[in-house]
């Protein structure tokens, strides 16, 4: 769910992941607006975007750029700007219909009890809080589905196709070295110009132009955030553009190159890349730590999943059942091979030495709250209802497993990365889109 809580940023100034602090983000009161004659303002495919649904995104994305102190581009850029992000979330909404792809209720309400936990509220306190600021909660709640949506579009069509192979990492790993910027990584922001894939030669005259004259603006000193606000066509552009901390590995080659020659604050020449034209804004730059020492442990479980045949409740009560048996003395080992709807049910439920980060957040918290030798509670997680036991705990030097690690997250990062871009631009070509907001 990681690659869909990132996506859910861009939903309601971050509200459902930057904390309960954010809930007053919307707390000004909007001025009075004069009621408008509404009107199409581009056509995509079988569908329409009408001038009000632009008045609304833009009203909210303003009031975030207000909130995060970006300088405004000016409305009529910022609104071009906004159509592109529409166009292309209409695009990826209608290929998902298309193909199947949908969130029901019950997956809804599970994300939307998630994003409330991780603002420290109960799902009736966060409606109240969103309210409060004025946020009609009914279309939040289908602006959280749009996006897992197309988090989910995504890893059907992209994530879960990319692969990484052993040999891949060796050569990673045999080949990187300081000089390439592999021990490094580096904050950027950054602002692209996307290039049609068919694009004739006065269409990239037409688009590298453009990248050049978001290039002087930036060299003239204007807030690289309101640059990309005006000219990016990234999905972080309202945000500034900024992609934060990237491990060296997880970057093209061409922009390792360009950033390992830069000093902090700096922009970089215009880069060209299959997907369009960049600039990069180095922000920081640091060292990796290699020694990495973590607390592991050694632990099994059985699991007890929730579906159609077995309810909720029905897969709470066998787990119940199933503790009372062991706390009576029966073999954990021997029940997990009976009971437990797990691959590691063969082994007796055991899942041998677990580092920090290997298990679902609510699985690793309650493991992490057991001594040695006890046994937990039924505990809830995406997977279904678990018992689980801790055998033993060690401090261990993880290195070298971190790296390699490392090297396959880093590797597949920047292979879906770059999959999803020309995935998105040939979607976009694909689209018929008709354009008629200069139309008065």
């Amino acid at each position: 769910m990681n690659s869909i809580r990132k996506q859910l940023l861009s939903i309601y100034f971050g509200v459902s992941l930057l904390g309960a602090s954010t809930l007053s983000l919307a707390a000004e009161t909007a001025p009075a607006r004069v009621a408008t004659l509404d009107r199409i303002v581009a056509v995509v495919n079988s569908d329409v975007i009408t001038q009000l649904e632009l008045d609304e995104r833009l009203r909210m994305v303003t009031q975030q750029l207000q909130k995060q102190g970006t300088p405004l581009p000016p409305r009529e850029i910022l609104e071009k700007q906004l159509l592109e992000r529409v166009i292309m979330d209409r695009v990826q909404l209608q290929f998902a219909q298309e193909t199947g792809v949908k969130v029901d209720d019950v997956q809804l309400e599970r994300t939307l009890q998630r994003i409330a936990q991780e603002n420290q509220l109960s799902l009736e306190q966060f409606r109240a809080a969103l309210e409060k600021d004025g946020i009609d909660f009914k279309k939040f709640r289908e602006d959280i589905r749009k996006e897992v949506t197309m988090a989910r579009l995504r890893e059907r069509e992209v994530d879960n196709r990319i692969t990484v192979s052993d040999g891949e990492v060796e050569n990673y790993l045999n080949s990187r070295s300081e000089a390439q910027g592999g021990g490094n990584e580096f904050n950027l922001a950054h602002v692209l110009i996307r290039v049609p894939e068919q694009a004739s030669p006065e269409q990239l005259q037409k688009y590298k132009a453009k990248a050049l004259q978001a290039q002087e603006e930036l060299r003239t000193g204007k807030d690289f955030r309101q640059v990309a606000a005006s000219y990016s066509d990234a999905a972080d552009a309202l945000q500034g553009g900024v992609l934060g901390w990237r491990p060296a590995g997880q970057l093209p080659t061409l922009f390792v190159e360009a950033l390992e020659a830069m000093n902090t604050g700096e922009a970089s020449p215009v880069l060209r890349s299959p997907n369009g034209f960049h600039i990069l804004i180095l922000l920081d730059k640091r060292g990796k730590d290699v020694p990495f020492v973590v607390r592991q442990t050694r632990a099994r479980h059985i699991l007890i999943k929730v579906n159609e045949i077995m309810s909720e409740q029905d897969a709470k009560n066998r787990a119940l059942q199933i503790k009372e048996r062991l706390d009576n003395g029966a073999d954990f080992a021997e029940l997990a091979r009976l009971h437990s709807e797990d691959g590691s049910a063969s082994r007796g439920g055991e899942l041998n030495w677990l580092s920090p980060g290997d298990t679902v957040p609510e699985f690793e918290k309650a493991m992490d709250a057991l001594k040695p030798g006890a046994l937990s509670e039924p505990v809830r997680s995406p997977f279904g209802w678990h018992l689980i036991q801790v055998q033993e705990r060690r401090e261990e030097d993880v290195s070298k497993e971190r790296k390699r690690l490392q090297a396959r997250q880093e590797i597949r990062a920047r292979k879906a990365d770059e999959a999803y871009q020309e995935w998105l631009r040939q979607l976009r070509d694909r689209a018929y889109v008709e354009y008629r907001l200069a139309e008065k």
